[in-house]
């Protein structure tokens, strides 16, 4: 979603909880936004290309509800603002190129001239770029994957070529086209929440997400997000889960039960969200949604899932399994 206008700052400091008016141009910002009751609405980054120029980019399930909801915004709660928003999701086409070797890759694609060095393009960093031949090129260094990672952007009727060309240059490399599934396992590797965690019931805080809540402006969902059951001490939060057995399988939807308590409603303490084989660990790993999770990493509890007959321990753990620095992204 385009964002246009000499206020397009001051609108997205109001839709996101996090502020984006301070974002210098070039950069790109996570951010999160609440539904008016308090609850997390959706999640992407937007980056700043100009002075009154911000690129947003929602959930892919959220996309459109998310166009309505800035939209419902910028005319009824915020019509004070000169701010024109626009989807382009059929304008442009984008594709991750992701990995330790993605600037080599990148380097066999984008003008020579161009500095793709962490210095010369650093994380976070947002800008348009020559391609050879001269086509102009978005190019985003964010990481869902939690590799070194780029994201380039160019008009949709040059989207066949790219890949393709893409793929022609990165076969020295050993460039593999990658899916969802490939994708879901490194983002539960690094504890990136996605939609089995953003499911409706969920406050920033639960996310591990709190610390973004601004405290110097308003946003959608400030006052509601301050009711006493969303700031409960007990409430489910996201943690890591993993099979005190490594051989052990983990699946997604298995009840959180204290050890050594009879399964039921009363000693439900969450459930787990996400799951995956992580040939990193060599171990089934996921994420779970548990009372007071932060405060009992290291405890075995019971994973109790009724619909497939199985009880096992399991151990609550800290949700980023892997490269928890961020070195891998960041160099």
């Amino acid at each position: 979603i385009d964002v246009h206008g000499p206020d397009a700052g001051a609108f997205l400091d109001r839709v996101y909880i996090n502020t984006f008016s301070n974002l210098a141009v070039g950069k790109a910002r996570y951010g999160l936004m609440l539904r008016e009751d308090g609850l997390v609405y959706d999640d992407g980054t937007t980056s700043r290309l100009a002075e009154d120029h911000y690129f947003l980019t929602t959930t892919t399930a959220k996309a459109g509800p998310v166009m309505q909801h800035l939209e419902f915004c910028r005319q009824v709660l915020f019509p004070q603002f000169d701010v024109q928003l626009t989807s382009v999701s059929d304008q442009w086409a984008q594709f991750s190129v992701a990995g330790p070797k993605t600037r080599d890759l990148l380097g066999e694609i984008v003008d020579p001239a161009e500095d793709l060095s962490n210095e010369g393009f650093p994380f976070m960093g947002a800008r348009q770029v020559a391609l050879r031949g001269g086509i102009r090129a978005r190019l985003f260094r964010i990481s869902f994957s939690g590799e070194m990672a780029f994201e380039i952007s160019v008009p949709a009727r040059y989207g066949d070529a790219l890949v393709r060309n893409l793929m022609i240059a990165g076969k020295q490399f050993g460039a593999t086209p990658y899916g969802t599934e490939a994708l879901g396992v490194m983002r539960i590797e690094k504890g990136h929440v996605a939609g089995p965690e953003l499911n409706g019931t969920t406050t920033a805080a639960d996310l591990g997400l709190g610390k973004m809540m601004s405290t110097k402006k308003d946003f959608v969902g400030r006052v509601m997000a301050g009711r006493e059951a969303l700031v409960a001490p007990d409430r489910q939060v996201v943690v890591g889960i993993k099979p005190t057995d490594r051989a052990r399988r983990l699946r997604s939807g298995a009840h959180v039960i204290p050890k050594g308590e009879i399964p039921g409603s009363a000693n439900d303490q969450g459930y787990v969200t996400s799951v995956c084989f992580s040939p990193t660990l060599d171990q089934w790993i996921g994420l779970a949604l548990v009372e007071r999770g932060r405060e009992r990493i290291g405890e075995i509890v019971r994973a109790h899932d009724p619909l497939r007959s199985e009880d096992y321990d399991v151990e609550l753990c800290n949700p980023v399994f892997y490269d928890p620095d961020g070195g891998r992204q960041r160099g």
